[in-house]
């Protein structure tokens, strides 16, 4: 029986946390922006985690789409000299203003090159914080950065990253009217994959091989009953859009056809392909053979399913799901496509904690 773990519910630790628990109603109707998620879990308990006056903000700021515990838009951005007329979801900052999710980004392996990540860090936080009911004139509040990078690349580029988050020590941006005035108290740099099932680790038993599928990389990491095994963990660059590529190649080779960008994205996010079988057959061929592939990287890494488990998480998992191939018994998804960011959150308040119970 295939197992689905869609809404993996944090469990309560028994201690006495600075957290605050609050109903979220995921409505993901208003912008255009935000992915257009069909989620099983519409409405949940999100945990809010403060430590030293800081409230803490994870932000899972992908390739595909930037994520909080909360909200999930497109990674992409567009600067604009005057105000906005046909949008409402915009930022200013310094003057400027910048449309979210408007255009497409490309890969970029070293986040910190790229000055668009950091005012996409912005309005995520922006995008939270108004999430978490924080809509007055002026909203004065201080944060720390939860943030991660991929398994294979956190140590090289942690501190880095950590000095380009925290480039300013105060922010001023507003977001639909409202002034955030932000001041940054420090910031956290963790592992993807990792952090999403940090809070939950006693729940893997055996031999479980982490598979975080974001839009650039795959993350993976074994499990040895929970105990992660950092020597057997890796980031492979096959993520969602490799398949997106291959879509879009097999198409237009086949067809002569060229397929709009959010054709092929609304495919890759729903799997749900609603063409002609003339270019659904082709389609789900090139998905197919995507899910194939990742497949055999996870065998090219040891994987044995008769012999271990698989756990499936973010944007391609349920591409995995609906068109791979595998053992139901020993294979498990998690489509919370927010996991990450929850994870970072949680992560970070447990090493603060630890480092002020230690005395650093």
């Amino acid at each position: 029986m295939r197992q689905s773990f869609t809404d993996f519910t944090r469990k309560d630790l028994g201690r006495a946390v600075s957290a605050r628990s609050s109903n979220y109603n995921t409505d993901f109707v208003a912008d255009t922006d935000v992915v257009r998620e069909r989620e099983d879990f519409m409405r949940e308990t999100i945990r809010e985690y403060s430590m030293n006056g800081s409230m803490i903000i994870g932000i899972d700021n992908g390739y595909g789409n930037t994520k909080t515990a909360r909200t999930c838009f497109k990674t992409a951005i567009m600067k604009c000299d005057s105000k906005p007329v046909l949008s409402r979801n915009f930022i200013e900052y310094e003057g400027a203003y910048y449309v979210i999710g408007e255009g497409h980004k490309g890969f970029v392996s070293d986040k910190q090159q790229d000055e668009d990540n950091y005012i996409l860090t912005l309005a995520a936080v922006a995008k939270e914080l108004e999430a978490r009911g924080m809509k007055e004139k002026v909203n004065r509040v201080r944060i720390h950065f939860a943030v991660g990078l991929p398994l294979k690349w956190v140590q090289a580029q942690r501190e880095d990253f950590k000095k380009y988050l925290m480039k300013n020590a105060y922010v001023e941006i507003y977001y639909k009217e409202h002034l955030y005035c932000l001041t940054i108290a420090g910031c956290t740099v963790m592992p993807q994959c990792y952090a999403a099932v940090s809070e939950n680790l006693k729940e893997f038993k055996g031999i479980t091989l982490l598979a975080d599928i974001g839009n650039g990389t795959m993350n993976l990491m074994y499990l040895n009953n929970g105990r992660p095994m950092e020597s057997k963990a890796w980031t492979e660059k096959l993520g969602v859009f490799q398949c997106y590529q291959r879509i879009i190649n097999m198409v237009q080779d086949a067809t002569g056809d060229n397929l709009m960008e959010d054709v092929v994205e609304n495919i890759l996010r729903t799997g749900e392909i609603d063409l002609p079988e003339s270019h659904a057959g082709i389609i789900r061929k090139a998905i197919e053979g995507y899910t194939d592939e990742i497949f055999q990287k996870l065998r090219d890494h040891e994987f044995n399913e008769k012999l271990m488990k698989v756990y499936f998480m973010g944007g391609g998992a349920r591409l995995v799901e609906q068109f791979g191939k595998y053992n139901s018994d020993t294979t498990m998804f998690n489509h919370d496509i927010k996991a990450n960011a929850k994870g970072y959150e949680y992560y970070c308040y447990m090493i603060m904690r630890h480092q002020e119970r230690a005395g650093r």
